[in-house]
């Protein structure tokens, strides 16, 4: 049976994270908490309102209305990185070598391992921002659509169209797909090689958190009173097929979803506080959380694939072991 250590925190948790396998908890007063020989804290943000785990260096990056960004390491370290003056930075995302992408106002910004920051500018407002895979490239949501830059060479952008406000956005781990998430409740999709159009609607909210299963063969998707999860196995994406619908509740909607590091699996998380595993190859659950005081806004797997660290939009906290 799953056990629950729990951390009561006072506040919203907008990231839950481990770093070298210490739970962290990042809120949206910028305070970031961790369970390392007790309870320890450290503050970064004025405010904080995005965070991004940076699983290559180990570290948290966020960014708040502080205008601000900074880096939070496993030993309670909180170094400031950049900023954007006194706009808000509302996304933020880690990438490879070392960078981190911010986004304020109607600009993106992306700054490098060494220092050097580098700005791109929008005609409308920076909605969400995301590293590709492979190589320097980050994906920025915007209204209308999302536009693709390489920060390290010169050049157009790739601009992707599609109606509508774009609010986040995410690469497929091969590189071959950027799927978005709307302003209406729907996510849309672009197959790169050739720009096709994947929609993917039906949803009765917003969808505010996806998640990439194992070799990105499924994306796990919120925004249902169950976790839709739209397969990826053909070169065309999902289109012409039916999601897997997993978790289904009748009087709660999931909230965060948060794939399993090596195995066909999803942590659901809902309104409600209740957290489900559930397996796609038959849909089989398993109870790891009871419902709680607030709304699950994140969750995250550790190393050893056996804990999961999670938040919530009222502070009740803690860490999931499903191995106990």
């Amino acid at each position: 049976m799953p056990t629950v250590a729990p951390l009561d925190l006072d506040g919203h948790c907008v990231a839950a994270v481990f770093l070298n396998d210490i739970p962290h908890f990042a809120l949206a007063d910028g305070s970031v908490h961790r369970l390392d020989h007790g309870h320890k804290t450290v503050q970064a943000n004025d405010g904080m309102l995005a965070a991004a785990h940076d699983p290559a260096n180990q570290r948290l990056v966020t960014g708040g209305e502080d205008g601000k960004v900074f880096a939070v390491k496993a030993d309670g370290t909180a170094v400031e990185l950049g900023g954007a003056g006194k706009k808000w930075i509302t996304s933020i995302a880690a990438g490879p070598q070392g960078a981190v992408a911010y986004g304020a106002g109607r600009s993106a910004f992306v700054r490098l391992a060494d220092g050097t920051i580098k700005e791109f500018q929008h005609a409308r407002t920076v909605e969400g921002v995301a590293f590709a895979p492979r190589g320097l490239r980050i994906g920025v949501a915007r209204y209308n659509g999302a536009t693709l830059h390489f920060p390290a060479a010169e050049g157009k952008p790739l601009e992707l169209e599609w109606a509508g406000a774009h609010t986040g956005i995410t690469f497929s781990p091969d590189g071959n797909f950027v799927v978005t998430t709307m302003q209406e409740n729907a996510l849309h999709g672009w197959k790169l090689s050739d720009g096709k159009h994947m929609r993917m609607s039906g949803y009765p909210a917003k969808v505010k958190s996806l998640s990439w299963a194992v070799r990105g063969r499924w994306l796990a998707s919120s925004g249902a009173p169950a976790a839709i999860v739209w397969p990826f196995h053909a070169k065309d994406g999902p289109m012409g097929k039916a999601p897997l619908e997993l978790g289904t509740r009748g009087d709660a909607m999931v909230t965060c979803v948060s794939c399993h590091p090596s195995q066909e699996v999803v942590a659901i998380g809902y309104e409600d506080g209740m957290v489900l595993a559930a397996r796609f190859a038959d849909q089989k659950e398993v109870l790891l959380r009871r419902p709680g005081k607030g709304a699950i806004t994140s969750m995250m797997w550790d190393r050893e694939e056996r804990r999961i660290a999670f938040g919530s939009a009222a502070g009740d906290c803690g860490v999931i072991d499903i191995a106990a």
